[in-house]
């Protein structure tokens, strides 16, 4: 007999409607613990809890993760093994353009996982990393070195690249309106705070704020990014272009 239990709003979870008789699989766990953090927050995650939401004995989903560090490492994976690389395209310019499109919407999809994403790498090793956080990596060397970059500036390109998409998704995702019920644009971002004196065109700016727009200022971000790499790299003339396979 299944058991629903009730979230923390008081309303029932549909998560908890598993049968405890199919085995738990990894990929379920991680899923259940995505959900949990889409929910509500990468603080909220705990084994306690996944164990609630998958109707487990919490002590069985150490299998599986070996504490909520690997857990988190898990989902990581989970989120990126949905961004698509395509390390055969002949247009590396169009490639980089859509790896930065996929990964801005699983960003924007899955708000709550950006830590894991941009700030929890920097505290680990790179070899010690979950292997299916480097494959993107991986898959986009390949495609620079198939277009004739050398490996040096593979590397570089792809560091240029996350930077920039780091920098843009922690700006869009953590973009706050103070005061959401005001017209007007100042009054809404809480601007007027700002001394007028000391900060007239940051003032002056609300308008452009309370515009803000991800996907356009994506667009405009590669653009840039695009034409300076462009500029300043380019492809080995001595090394001949390795024949495609159709």
């Amino acid at each position: 007999m299944n058991r629903t239990r009730a979230g923390p709003a008081g309303t029932p979870d549909p998560q908890h409607n598993r049968p405890r008789n199919i085995p738990l699989t990894r990929v379920a766990m991680l899923t259940a613990a995505l959900e949990i953090i889409d929910r509500d927050s990468v603080a909220r995650l705990s084994m306690r809890r996944l164990g609630q939401a998958l109707d487990r004995d919490p002590m069985v989903l150490y299998r599986l993760a070996e504490n909520k560090a690997a857990l988190l490492d898990g989902v990581a994976e989970l989120v990126l093994a949905q961004l698509t690389v395509d390390p055969a395209d002949a247009d590396w310019r169009h490639q980089l353009r859509s790896i930065a499109r996929d990964f801005r919407k699983l960003a924007v999809a899955h708000p709550n996982t950006v830590p894991l994403l941009v700030t929890r790498p920097l505290a680990t090793p790179l070899s010690r990393r979950p292997l299916g956080t480097l494959r993107p990596l991986e898959h986009i060397l390949e495609l620079l070195t198939r277009a004739d970059f050398s490996s040096t500036d593979a590397l570089q390109i792809y560091r240029a690249l996350f930077g920039f998409l780091h920098g843009h998704i922690l700006n869009e995702v953590q973009e706050l309106v103070e005061h959401p019920e005001e017209i007007d644009d100042l009054l809404r971002l809480g601007l007027y705070r700002l001394p007028i004196a000391e900060f007239p065109l940051l003032r002056g700016l609300a308008s452009d704020l309370a515009g803000y727009d991800g996907a356009i200022e994506l667009e405009h971000g590669m653009d840039i990014l695009l034409t300076g790499l462009t500029t300043t790299l380019s492809t080995s003339p001595t090394r001949p272009r390795k024949r495609r396979r159709s």
